[in-house]
C-alpha cells in the first residue's frame, strides 16, 4: 500500500509562517497566544523544534485554519486570503469587546446581503 507523502517539520513552520505573516500577526504575538517566546515561534517555523499536538492546534486556531490545512498533503491547496480580507481579520482581531466584534459581524452581513442583491441600495 501506497501512502501519501508526509510533511517534514520544515514544511509545516514554512506554512505556519506563510499563513501568519498573511494575517500580519507578528512571531511576537503568535508566540504569546502559544506562551512560549518568538525564538521558539522562529524554531517552529524554521523546522528546528517539532511542534507537539496541543501548540498544532492552538496554531491552527489562531491563524483561522483548520488542523488538516496545516498538516494536510502538500497537493492540497493551501487558503488564501484577499489583501483586504487579511487587513480585515487584522482589525478584528485587535477587537477585545465581545459586543463589538458582534457588530463588525453584523454589518459584515448587511454588506454582504447588499452586495448578493445586486447592489440593490438606491442612490440619492
Amino acid at each position: 500500500m501506497q501512502g501519501k507523502k508526509i510533511l517534514t517539520t520544515k514544511e509545516i513552520g514554512a506554512r505556519i509562517k506563510k499563513r501568519r505573516t498573511e494575517l500580519g500577526i507578528s512571531q511576537e504575538d503568535l508566540a504569546e497566544t502559544l506562551g512560549v517566546t518568538y525564538q521558539q515561534v522562529q524554531r517552529y517555523e524554521n523546522g528546528t523544534n517539532r511542534l507537539n499536538v496541543e501548540n498544532i492546534q492552538l496554531i491552527a486556531q489562531t491563524l483561522s485554519m483548520c488542523v488538516s490545512d496545516l498538516l494536510g498533503p502538500a497537493e492540497k491547496a493551501e487558503p488564501q486570503l484577499h489583501a483586504q480580507e487579511t487587513k480585515l481579520m487584522r482589525y478584528f482581531r485587535k477587537i477585545g469587546d465581545e459586543r463589538s466584534k458582534n457588530l463588525v459581524i453584523q454589518v459584515a452581513r448587511l454588506g454582504a446581503k447588499a452586495e448578493g442583491a445586486g447592489n440593490g441600495l438606491k442612490k440619492k
